[in-house]
């Protein structure tokens, strides 16, 4: 058994502030710090937020409080032109292009326009079955958060997504439940979703992450599941690579100190660079959970172990007893183990105190 590869994700989310050259820009950091995918959100804000819907209070500490959410998203919407264009920038910098969705006109234009292979469904979408009916249906990988979701809830939003990707007709909630009685219904979820544990919190707190929900839905559901992590620092997301996620998503920003409702929740450049390379050194360290020494300790065995040597000076012919053994170093003779074996039997040779016994 062998660990396999974690995706890494660089979340830019909308910490491009509507602008597409900062767009650009967290492409080429993402890239440079050796992720393999960057996010982006797309919308269309008028179809996304209501004119009386309320910010979240992380969102209205760190942008105007006096102005509305539809205010805010209007300024944070990138266009489908700017779409093609982070596209393309990504192919020339050798990094996947991936993006949350927030309504189906523009599930439409990742899936036709770019032809993503992969969508990822923000947990506020978990409970959205129109969204979920439709990307099901799609016949792309999905990466699916499951913040402020119960496992019933994950569940029932497996229901739309097996029910689409089997070509279901009549979408209802028994019908929902109904695909999931199917044994190919579950394979085609197994093969093509992901469920990312998330807490829906900017930042997030360390005891509100519960990293063994990702247990409790892979041992539910027999998923692949991540984790999106809203925390500060790597230490968390860390730790979910060593407890099993496939898959690992990071808001970044290029500066913490910009006004903005992600930046104070995201990690700068340098911070995603080494958050990359420990996760691939823990990968590393997780090694294929047979019991061995490595080989780097090989040699280490003779000089740290222990073997029978003569407790003092012993002449030939001597019948070892208890007292005339002790266990020193080196390795290289009898091992501890065998000295009970070893008390009642007859010298050969002469041995100095500290000899190896032969």
């Amino acid at each position: 058994m062998s660990c396999a590869r974690t995706l890494i994700i660089a979340e830019a989310g909308v910490n491009h502030d509507g602008q597409l050259d900062k767009a650009v820009r967290l492409i080429d950091c993402a890239a440079e710090a050796g992720a393999d995918m960057v996010k982006f959100q797309s919308f269309r804000s008028r179809k996304l937020a209501a004119a009386h819907a309320p910010k979240a209070s992380y969102q209205k500490a760190q942008t105007d409080a006096a102005e509305s959410q539809l205010e805010m998203l209007s300024r944070l919407e990138l266009s489908e032109e700017d779409h093609e264009k982070l596209v393309a920038h990504c192919r020339e910098r050798g990094i996947g292009f991936l993006s949350t969705p927030f309504d189906s006109e523009s599930l439409e234009m990742l899936v036709k326009t770019i032809s993503l292979p992969c969508i990822k469904i923000g947990s506020g979408e978990l409970t959205n079955a129109p969204l979920l009916l439709d990307v099901g249906s799609r016949g792309v990988d999905i990466i699916l958060s499951t913040g402020m979701a119960t496992l019933a809830e994950v569940e029932q939003a497996l229901g739309v997504l097996g029910f689409a990707m089997g070509g279901g007709e009549g979408p209802s909630e028994a019908a929902f439940s109904e695909a999931l009685c199917e044994d190919e219904v579950w394979e085609v979820l197994r093969a093509r979703v992901t469920l990312m544990q998330c807490t829906t919190d900017y930042p997030a707190r360390a005891e509100d992450t519960n990293l063994r929900a990702m247990d409790t839905m892979a041992q539910a559901f027999g998923l692949p599941v991540g984790y999106s992590d809203h925390t500060d620092g790597n230490a968390i997301a860390l730790a979910a690579v060593a407890r099993g996620a496939r898959v690992i998503e990071k808001h970044f920003t290029l500066d913490r100190g910009h006004p903005g409702p992600d930046h104070a929740a995201s990690i700068e450049p340098e911070a995603l660079a080494e958050l990359v390379r420990d996760i691939r050194r823990v990968e590393a360290s997780l090694g294929n959970g047979i019991k061995q020494p490595a080989k780097t300790e090989l040699e280490n065995r003779s000089i740290v172990r222990k073997s029978l040597v003569a407790a003092r000076d012993l002449q030939a012919g001597h019948v070892l007893e208890p007292e005339d053994i002790a266990l020193m170093r080196p390795g290289t003779g009898h091992p501890p183990v065998t000295l009970w074996d070893r008390v009642g039997t007859r010298l050969l040779v002469a041995h100095k105190a500290g000899d190896v016994l032969e």
